[in-house]
């Protein structure tokens, strides 16, 4: 599967996904990044003119604290959640 840099703010997240958002492993990961450890992409599907998260909140979180503005993703066909 080919994975693709997108600009996190064209990613959204579904509201039942950001309930699941549990800050040690956000904290984890950020730590992950900065100690320059291999990261696995995010999955996302197309909806509606934009990205849909579908796994990897924690990943996409940790990107988004540590201020990139790009994160590499698989674009799925999923269905809708």
């Amino acid at each position: 599967m080919k994975t693709h840099d997108l600009p996190i703010a064209e990613i959204y997240v579904p509201v039942d996904r950001r309930k699941e958002i549990d800050p040690e492993r956000v904290d984890q990961r950020i730590q992950d990044l900065l100690d320059g450890a291999e990261e696995r992409p995010i999955q996302v599907r197309q909806g509606n003119g934009r990205y849909v998260l579908i796994k990897g909140i924690h990943r996409l979180e940790a990107r988004k604290a540590v201020g990139d503005q790009t994160i590499q993703a698989y674009i799925v066909q999923a269905r809708l959640h």
